[in-house]
């Protein structure tokens, strides 16, 4: 009896290896991260690495998140943060073709994503979720200020990363009198001419310039919060690639090119090759005075009533291999920790997301603490003059419009 007895228990636990070992060897994708809670989260994920997408056009976004960034998660969850430089259009064109092929395991974890990109990757189904509501910071966030990117409801299958505000950037030292409207930019460019241009759109820059131009000169904006608009859209858009045109011969090399990108423009406003730069980013002309890079004359201004304001977001494709990893740095980037850190000037100036109200006490007086430099505008001043982005099919037909009537107008 002994004997058998001995034999079952060998069976016994061979039996329970075979299945510890099959579960084991399971792919991470068969494990659903939406099914776990936080703390098996946490234990799925084993160290690994996460492969975030993003823009890498600003060596000081770079380098917070592969110092910042890849630190803590490494600290926190063991997890390698792999920054993969790559405009958001090419990887929701990469994501798309690998949908078409029926790849179910892609290369990229997380995505920077915001506007027509994430319209196109919601259309076509190329994201994971919805998760944002699973996060663990989703509490510090006021949902109905996220619920739209560019018109489009987020549903779940975006994370708020960042608030981004157009605004200007120039030296008062060399330029006392600034333009507070389009329609001012036009006379303040013959008065001053080849001081002036704007980066080529699609660059995101140069196409919210041309966006915010289209706000005013061609009649107003909120025609087309609404889809379908389409014969108002070309009245409004054929006035302001006249007013483009009016000006062209007046802006840098008399118009006949443009900066490729706006790191190029920047290059150019720190040379002192033209008066006017422009940025999605509020306090970033500070950052660059602490760098030594701006003289400490440098300030900004916004046009009234028409400043541009959006919010960048972070996703996961469909098909990434690391969505549990993924999940955790997209909640850590909405943490209090780094959405505090990336809204210091000299690290970035890129604004929160947070709901102040929903923060512990010493969370909102970090905050309120943070020295934001006279560079930036008070926090009442943009918040006057902000105004929501159109949708993304106007977006889009403004950049092939202005390619065609602007770029390729004769002189």
């Amino acid at each position: 009896m002994k004997l058998k007895h001995n034999r079952i228990s060998v069976i016994a636990l061979i039996a329970a290896a075979a299945i510890l070992a099959s579960a084991c060897s399971r792919p991470k994708e068969a494990i659903d991260p939406l099914a776990l809670s936080r703390d098996q989260l946490v234990n799925s994920v084993g160290g690994g690495t996460v492969r975030f997408a993003m823009w890498g056009g600003d060596e000081r976004i770079n380098s917070w998140i592969d110092t910042f960034v890849a630190s803590r998660m490494k600290e926190l969850y063991g997890i390698t943060v792999a920054r993969t430089p790559m405009d958001a259009a090419v990887f929701i064109t990469k994501l798309s073709n690998e949908k078409k092929a029926g790849k179910t395991e892609g290369s990229l974890d997380l995505l920077w994503i915001n506007g027509e990109n994430f319209a196109r990757a919601k259309r076509e189904g190329l994201l994971f979720g919805p998760y944002a509501e699973r996060l663990e910071n989703w509490k510090y966030v006021d949902p109905t200020e996220v619920s739209l990117d560019f018109g489009v409801p987020v549903e779940g299958y975006e994370v708020p990363y960042g608030k981004a505000q157009f605004v200007f950037e120039y030296d008062k030292a060399k330029v006392a009198d600034i333009p507070r409207s389009f329609r001012e930019l036009g006379e303040w460019v013959r008065e001053n001419p080849g001081r002036f241009t704007y980066p080529q759109p699609p660059d995101f820059t140069g196409s919210a310039f041309v966006r915010q131009a289209f706000y005013e000169i061609g009649g107003g904006h909120e025609r087309f919060l609404e889809p379908g608009r389409t014969a108002e859209f070309e009245k409004s858009a054929a006035l302001v690639f006249a007013w483009l045109n009016e000006i062209k011969p007046y802006l840098w090399q008399e118009g006949r090119s443009y900066p490729g990108n706006k790191a190029r423009l920047d290059g150019m406003f720190e040379r002192g090759e033209v008066d006017l730069n422009m940025s999605y980013t509020q306090s970033g002309a500070q950052g660059r005075i602490e760098e030594g890079v701006y003289p400490d004359t440098v300030r900004t201004f916004v046009m009234r009533g028409n400043s541009i304001s959006n919010f960048h977001f972070t996703a996961i494709p469909f098909n990434a291999p690391n969505k549990a990893g993924a999940m955790l740095l997209s909640d850590f980037l909405l943490s209090p920790e780094a959405q505090l850190s990336k809204n210091t000037p000299a690290v970035w100036g890129d604004f929160t997301v947070l709901d102040m109200k929903r923060l512990e006490e010493k969370d909102r007086a970090a905050f309120r603490n943070l020295d934001l430099g006279r560079a930036t505008l008070d926090l009442e001043t943009l918040a006057e003059n902000a105004v929501p982005e159109i949708l993304p099919e106007y977006l889009l037909a403004l950049d092939k419009g202005w390619e065609t009537h602007v770029l390729g107008a004769e002189r």
